[in-house]
């Protein structure tokens, strides 16, 4: 086979992976085409692979945001390497997805895709992608702005990240709101997945497994530590069985008796209140989760 016939960009989604950019780049040097940010994964990686350590624990999930922190550090260095070695740097994807009917609130998602790619664009990033086809527009109208088809000339020496930036947790604040949110979109998502789904638009957002991901070991950190919230209250099982069930009560008187019983919400609810009271941080959910599909097709 000619070389160069299979092409790779590879995305960036863990926190291993981010210190071995290079080692990855020259291992693929007949095939690679550049290197990928992937936050939602990057987060789920950052607090699997840290959430032991009480100096890493993170906020909630909507103030973890790619303009700061490790964040910001991971997506610079990744522009710098791949410009070192003369590969195109790709952004991240943008979540949002058009909100039908609610003008002000989908040109309020259109203006949170825009930044994010300014910032991307401002970086040195050579390209980027969308949730949503709609979305390309908004991504063009920054990336179309190039003096160039990329910017692999902006080799961004400046940029000084090591192990200490590569690390840094976000500042912000845990709430009971932020707990919450991850009870909502993680047990849809996983009962979503159950039903044979891997993708699922949730509150105007494009979801994927790294979002209950997410959600469950946030959550997990938090009871592990013995975090404080806002409000002052410790967050312990108690608390969280408490949030979780008020959430699902809502969400059934939502959803509907007839949605509710006909989906996999009970298996959903169960998987994410086990594995996020566990003691050990499990690696992936998605690995009990099929096993809960083995057993429903049985």
């Amino acid at each position: 086979m000619k070389n160069g016939t299979i092409k790779a960009t590879v995305l960036i989604e863990t926190l291993p992976a981010a210190f071995e950019m290079h080692e990855i780049l020259y291992e693929l040097k007949d095939h690679i085409v550049g290197l990928n940010c992937g936050r939602w994964d990057y987060i789920f990686s950052y607090i699997k692979r840290l959430g032991k350590n009480p100096n890493f624990i993170l906020p909630d999930r909507a103030q973890v945001v790619m303009g700061s922190a490790f964040l910001n550090a991971y997506s610079l260095l990744l522009v710098k390497t791949c410009h070192e070695r003369g590969a195109f740097a790709m952004g991240g994807m943008a979540a949002q997805i058009p909100v039908k009917g609610d003008e002000a609130a989908n040109e309020a998602a259109f203006n949170k895709v825009r930044a994010d790619k300014e910032r991307e664009a401002n970086n040195g990033h050579d390209g980027t992608w969308v949730a949503h086809p709609d979305l390309v527009k908004v991504a063009m109208e920054v990336f179309g702005k190039l003096e160039g088809p990329n910017q692999l000339a902006r080799q961004r020496q400046d940029v000084n990240v090591g192990q200490k930036e590569l690390i840094e947790p976000h500042k912000g604040e845990r709430t009971e709101h932020g707990m919450r949110e991850c009870c909502r979109v993680g047990v849809q998502y996983i009962e979503a997945w159950l039903g044979g789904r891997g993708a699922v638009p949730l509150y105007n957002l494009m979801e994927d497994a790294a979002t209950a991901e997410i959600s469950r070991t946030q959550i997990w950190q938090w009871i592990y530590h013995g975090a404080t919230l806002s409000d002052g209250r410790k967050v312990t099982p108690e608390l969280f069985d408490e949030v979780l069930a008020d959430e699902m009560k809502t969400l059934r008187e939502t959803l509907g008796e007839e949605r509710w019983t006909s989906g996999h919400f009970e298996q959903a609810v169960s998987l994410f209140s086990d594995m996020t009271k566990a003691q050990e941080c499990e690696e992936f959910l998605t690995l009990p989760a099929y096993r809960l599909i083995l057993e429903n097709e049985a």
